[in-house]
């Protein structure tokens, strides 16, 4: 390579490759780049090919420049980061480039469309204005010749614009659009409705753009996810500042109370600490699994820290010829031992709490027996607590509805407000149950529902009450009671028996005798 880009002319174009590109923020893979390359460079066409990031320079010492930065850039999981160079074609943009004649009318279209008042450009179906049209230009938005040109003119004409309608221009990537990062970065609403995205990975080339609103109806991506609340989490963490998505606000994260940060108990053997710490523990994950369990895992937001990590793992035996039970886990288990491809091992150990708690949504329904909870503390300091929960659970929906699993969670929180805890790091191990765990799992009759103790409501009422009832281990009369004073909201009841049942406000009537 070194040989090729000696000999290679001035002018002469060479494609640079970034091995596993795909998994890097684009503005930090260009500016360690930068910071390691011995001249100056202005890259060309930037975009992905499957895995790789791949764009363009002009000149042969800057290709051999470049060269030499290759496994010079250490990433997060301490990885070098691969660099190829080879001889290129003169790139789509500059091959295309619209000439002076189009670009003008282009301006002056721009311009037109463009609101003072409101700092807003309405590009809404470009390619059929009929300025463009009258002159025999096509502006096709998805081609980088016709993006960049468009990002240049809004760079220079409209440096305060503050809102883009992209809409109706049959977007299907959005490569050339990640220039806006640079280029317009004080936009705050952009609508991107009505075009072909069919992946919410093509929104993360705009990662860096502190949008407030963002529009996205009538896109196939609207449509990959298994419910709204998932969307709109997974969409809040490309854009944690959106305030307002599709013209809905955005909903405010649920809270269970991590604010403010403490110091744990102090705990030493046989003291007060250690029970205070235990009470802490067993309340923190009463409320977590009554949350887990209500239908509605979104509300486990406001369990996690902002920067929290969590990862799946089933075990897995590539030489058993028998399907596995566990299928439904299999596309999420992380077994370093076995991942080789790195982009997926990085891919699939959750980061952010949005992320998390997507993730947890997309997991079967499920009812966990706290009885079958055995719960180990296993280190302690003064602002971190480690501990572990093993025990069992049974799946309520889909085809393994009523299948029993046993699982394995190492829980890393740090102290919060409201003495609750905050997750840091959530590492979560699902097996089959064995032959004898079933059997005593779920071993607790629920009384059936009768008018003279419990009033008869709606069949999903019903449901709730005998859940309620079962995890909080309350009589059904008050496990109802629960329930109708928070209005039928599962979650919100959750918290409430919860906080009382700490501060030792409910009675000892109010549960059921356990023989």
């Amino acid at each position: 390579m070194r040989e090729n880009t000696q000999d290679g002319t001035p002018g002469s174009w060479f494609k640079i490759t970034i091995s596993y590109g795909r998994k890097y923020d684009k503005m930090w893979l260009m500016k360690s780049i930068q910071n390691h390359c011995s001249v100056p460079f202005t890259p060309v066409d930037f975009h992905y090919v499957k895995n790789r990031a791949r764009f363009f320079v002009q000149g042969a010492s800057t290709a051999s420049a470049l060269k030499d930065v290759s496994y010079k850039i250490c990433d997060e999981e301490n990885e070098k980061v691969a660099i190829f160079v080879s001889p290129s074609t003169v790139p789509y943009s500059v091959l295309n480039k619209l000439e002076p004649k189009e670009m003008e009318q282009l301006k002056l279209t721009l311009n037109k469309r463009y609101n003072v008042s409101q700092q807003a450009l309405d590009l809404q179906n470009l390619r059929f204005d009929p300025d463009l049209v009258s002159h025999d230009i096509d502006i096709i938005l998805n081609r980088r010749n016709c993006m960049a040109a468009t990002l240049q003119i809004i760079e220079k004409d409209f440096p305060e614009l503050l809102s883009l309608n992209l809409s109706s221009n049959k977007l299907y990537r959005l490569d050339g659009l990640s220039d806006i990062i640079q280029m317009a970065p004080t936009v705050k609403i952009l609508n991107l409705c009505k075009n072909e995205l069919k992946s919410a990975w093509e929104l993360s080339k705009m990662k860096g753009l502190d949008l407030e609103e963002l529009w996205l109806q009538g896109n196939p991506l609207c449509g990959t996810f298994p419910d709204h609340s998932t969307y709109v989490s997974s969409i809040l963490e490309l854009f944690p500042k959106l305030l307002r998505l599709d013209g809905q606000e955005t909903p405010p994260p649920a809270k269970l109370g991590v604010d403010t940060r403490k110091s744990l108990p102090a705990c030493k053997e046989s003291s007060e600490g250690s029970d205070q710490l235990k009470s802490l523990i067993l309340q923190f994950l009463q409320q977590y699994y009554l949350i887990h369990d209500s239908g509605d895992r979104q509300d486990l937001l406001g369990a996690y820290h902002d920067e929290a990590c969590f990862s799946l793992t089933i075990p897995f035996n590539p030489e058993d010829p028998a399907p596995s039970s566990l299928w439904e886990y299999v596309k999420d288990s992380r077994n370093m031992k076995k991942l080789k491809d790195p982009y997926l091992r990085v891919q699939l150990l959750k980061h952010t709490k949005r992320d998390i708690v997507r993730s947890l949504c997309l997991l079967p329904k499920t009812q966990h027996d706290l009885s079958s909870f055995v719960v180990d503390m296993w280190l302690h300091t003064d602002t971190m607590l480690c501990f572990s929960v093993n025990g069992v659970f049974k799946e309520v929906e889909g085809r393994s509805q009523g299948s029993v699993r046993a699982f394995t969670r190492t829980f890393i929180a740090i102290p919060a407000s409201h003495s609750s805890l905050c997750i840091v790091n959530d590492e979560l191990f699902v097996r089959d149950a064995s032959p004898s765990e079933p059997q005593s799992a779920f071993s607790i009759p629920v009384p059936t529902l009768t008018s003279s103790s419990v009033h008869t409501g709606s069949r999903e009422q019903q449901e709730m009450v005998q859940a309620f009832s079962t995890q909080s281990g309350m009589k059904l009369e008050w496990a109802q009671k629960c329930l109708q004073d928070n209005d039928w909201n599962y979650t919100r009841a959750g918290q409430v028996f919860t906080t009382l049942k700490a501060e030792g406000k409910i009675p000892e009537e109010a549960f059921k005798q356990i023989p």
